[in-house]
Parts: C-alpha cells; structure tokens; sequence
C-alpha cells in the first residue's frame, strides 16, 4: 500500500447557493520519500484536497490512509491527534504568532505536544540553523523577510518529525529570488528527512522540481505537466 492512499475523495460545502461538490472521487497514491506537486488553475480545490489530506478537513465519502493508519474513520479527536504528531503543514501565508519570536513560534507544536522546555528549545534552535536563520532566533516575525518569515514556518512544520509534510503554494507569496531559495530548500529538506511531501503550487519551477506531477480538475486528479 502507497504511503498516502486515497481512494474516492468526495468533500462538498454548504453555500447560499446550494452544496457545492468540490472533490468528486479523487484518487491519489504518493509512496514514501515521493515528493509530488499538485496543480491546477484557482478555486479547483487545490487546497481543500491538502486539508482533507492533513485531517484540517474531515471526508464526505471515501477513504484515506496514511502510512497505514485509516485516518479517514478517525473521530474528530484521533484526527486532530494523528495531524499533530504525523503532519507538518506549510501555507501559502506563513501564520506566524506576531507576538512570539522564532524561536517560540518554532517552538509552539512542541509545547503542545507536551514536551519539555530544554529539549523543545533545542530541536527549534537546530531546526531554524537548519533553515538559515541561527542568527534571527529572538526576532518577531516583523522584523523578518517575507523568505525569512517562511522559512520559520518551514522549520515550525517540522517540529514534531513528521512523516509527511504538506505544503500549500509555499512559494506564492515571493519574489522569483526567493521563491527559487524556498523551493530548493523544501527539496533539500525532503530528502534529508526522509519525508513523502505533496505540494500545491501554481510555479511552474517548484512543479518540475518535484517527483510527479497531477493536475486536478473537475474534482479528480490526473497526470499532469
């Protein structure tokens, strides 16, 4: 069985206008250590199949496994508990605490994970030289770059040593230089981790600097370029 295994996708929302299906059955399989991106043009549901990867989003029909565990049939509360100690998310905007430093913000899934001050402290300190910014530790995220503040949320998602990682058009909110620092440095990461990543993107250069590409449309995902 593939590490992320998803089989008949269906998620809808309720609007004024009615309930609009937005995934319509979709199939994915990415096996463990693939790093596969995910396109397709605005308002798809790009994002909302990451979210119902990620358990942000429970499923309306159909069934998903993550590295074996059914998290699809999860209740709310297991869900909520496999995202945290499995998942690492990477957003568009980076969702930095404004109020809190680097380092605390690195910190933070670790502190709610339960894990004691030294050690916390020390995986955010190593996790943010990892990222390049050993030297912006105590730094609020506005007195950083738009690549700096990412680069936060890159080692924030990493905290907890997921196994996947998910990442919602990391490179969107950037300059061409920047974007190119982060898309590598994603890459980077993944392979040294040893983790299986699917990232939405609408650049073209993050795209083919992964393993595979699908395109989603209409609700379903197919090979895409």
């Amino acid at each position: 069985m593939a590490f992320v295994d998803a089989a008949g996708i269906v998620k809808a929302y309720r609007t004024p206008r009615g309930v609009v299906e937005v995934l319509r059955g979709a199939e994915l399989q990415v096996e463990a250590g693939e790093m596969v991106a995910i396109v397709g043009a605005s308002g798809v549901g790009k994002s909302t199949l990451l979210h119902v990867l990620g358990g942000l989003d429970g499923l309306d029909a159909g069934t998903l496994r993550i590295d074996g565990a059914d998290v699809g049939a999860m209740p709310d509360e297991a869900r909520v508990a496999f995202r945290n100690q499995r998942v690492g998310f990477v957003f568009q905007f980076h969702h930095l605490l404004p109020e809190f430093s680097a380092l605390e913000n690195v910190e933070m899934p670790l502190l709610i994970g339960g894990v004691g001050a030294a050690a916390r402290r020390a995986r955010a300190t190593a996790l943010l030289d990892r990222v390049g910014l050993a030297g912006r530790l105590d730094h609020l995220p506005g007195a950083l770059s738009g690549g700096e503040q990412q680069r936060v949320a890159i080692a924030r998602a990493l905290a907890s040593t997921p196994a996947l990682l998910l990442a919602d058009e990391p490179t969107g909110n950037l300059d061409e230089d920047t974007a190119r620092d982060i898309q590598q440095l994603l890459r980077d990461i993944h392979r040294e981790q040893h983790l299986t990543s699917v990232i939405v993107t609408h650049n073209p250069a993050m795209a083919a600097n992964c393993d595979r590409i699908l395109r989603l449309q209409a609700g379903l995902l197919s090979p895409g370029s």
